[in-house]
């Protein structure tokens, strides 16, 4: 059933496409809402200037609502550009554009809005599809370590997301260390490149594009903010930096210090601490949570399920670094104890709902979004 369905609509796309022109300039109709997809959004821009190679000779822009006090920065990008702005669902009028281009937007386009451009609409995804299909590809990718990435431009299809066909795709190694942030600016710029060099042979690249592979089909679904929770007993050591470069930016990592909510800021690795000796430590009994103030570093030492992490600042009402931490919530136990590991002196697992966002868990999110 499915197989006839998508015959049908391969050959109503052929029939649509069949009446356009086939070169550039084209009429773009663009749909993002965040960082990542600004930089697709300029780089269309800059390929409106003027010249025999121009590439795009009319660019539009679809954008979600938002309640934010923040405005979403593909909107305020596009205002900057003094570019028309749709906002969803409304889309402008029908028919007057040669191809979309989706990057970084979240909703689902109808089979009725993708046959209004005869050239289809083309997605920039930030992984190499089958590989994190959804809406946190870059996220996951840093969560889950690994060690390559890249970028696709595939063809939207209706009702499911990051299911269509590659029209190109580039891979990339990732850097060491490298935070979800950080990637997202390399990833953000490649899939510009990539966006534009299609453009430039648009009917070639259409034919030239293929299925994806059914094999190695991975999904990145949205964060929540509960998984900012560290837990102390269950999460190594790498696990917990792993977990903050991957979201640290959006969510900075939460615990409890005496019944209150805590977050940690600037996490380092102990084998970045000069003179911090972790295999003794880790004989010395202390359990999950257990914190330590290392005085030549500066630096807040918490013991996880394997191994130790460093923190450099924390919020506790406001933020605080290591040493203003030290002070005020620890020195005094370490005064009168001077055992090595205080077993009041720790950290405790938050548990947060991971029930519907909160007014201002939207906010944070609007904050960094995206970036």
């Amino acid at each position: 059933m499915r197989g006839r369905w998508l015959r049908a609509w391969r050959e109503g796309v052929k029939a649509v496409r069949g009446a356009a022109a086939g070169a550039p300039p084209w009429r773009v109709l663009f749909f993002g809402t965040d960082r990542f997809a600004v930089t697709a959004l300029r780089a269309l821009q800059a390929a409106r200037e003027p010249s025999e190679d121009s590439l795009v000779s009319r660019l539009e822009v679809v954008t979600l609502p938002s309640r934010l006090p923040m405005d979403l920065p593909v909107r305020s990008c596009a205002r900057e550009l003094q570019l028309p702005v749709h906002e969803w669902p409304h889309t402008g009028p029908a028919g007057q554009f040669d191809v979309g281009v989706v990057a970084s937007f979240g909703r689902l386009l109808s089979e009725d809005l993708i046959l209004q451009f005869p050239y289809g609409v083309l997605n920039v995804h930030p992984s190499c599809l089958p590989r994190w299909r959804g809406p946190a590809p870059i996220i996951h990718t840093v969560l889950h370590g690994d060690k390559v990435t890249g970028v696709t431009i595939m063809e939207i299809r209706p009702k499911r997301f990051d299911v269509g066909p590659i029209i190109k795709q580039e891979e990339f190694a990732v850097p060491p260390r490298c935070t979800a942030k950080e990637l997202e600016v390399i990833l953000s710029k490649m899939g510009a490149n990539m966006l534009i060099s299609v453009l430039r042979n648009l009917p070639e690249s259409l034919k030239n594009k293929k299925e994806q592979p059914e094999e190695g089909v991975t999904f990145a679904p949205k964060i929540s903010v509960a998984k900012s929770c560290i837990r102390w007993e269950e999460q190594t050591a790498a696990q917990i930096i792993q977990l903050h470069r991957a979201i640290g930016s959006m969510f900075p990592l939460q615990t409890l210090w005496k019944g209150t909510t805590v977050k940690l800021l600037d996490f380092v690795e102990v084998d970045d601490i000069p003179g911090f000796a972790d295999q003794i430590l880790n004989d010395c009994g202390a359990v999950p949570g257990s914190l330590l103030y290392h005085k030549s570093s500066q630096t807040l030492i918490a013991r996880c399920k394997e191994g130790w992490v460093g923190i450099k600042a924390v919020i506790l009402k406001k933020k605080l670094t290591a040493v203003d931490f030290y002070n005020g919530y620890m020195h005094s136990w370490f005064q009168q104890k001077s055992r090595a590991v205080h077993e009041e002196c720790r950290f405790q697992t938050l548990k947060l709902s991971t029930a519907k966002k909160t007014l201002k868990e939207r906010e944070m999110l609007s904050q960094n979004i995206k970036q």
